[in-house]
């Protein structure tokens, strides 16, 4: 779980844009850039190196 102040303040570090909480897949949503981040044991891990590509549909929203 991403505590709403954290989530308030983090960026996609590719697109800047803003980021939603996934909390079926634990990720953080950037669809300006078409990237899922990881968060492990509560960190977002915003590394585009962990990040996964988005499907088409998930880009969609």
């Amino acid at each position: 779980m991403i505590d709403k102040k954290l989530l308030d303040i983090l960026v996609c570090p590719m697109s800047k844009g803003p980021l939603e909480y996934d909390k079926e897949h634990n990720e953080l949503i950037c669809r300006l850039s078409g990237l899922a981040y990881p968060v492990r044991d509560g960190i977002p891990i915003m590394l585009e190196i962990e990040a996964r590509q988005l499907t088409a549909d998930e880009k969609l929203g």
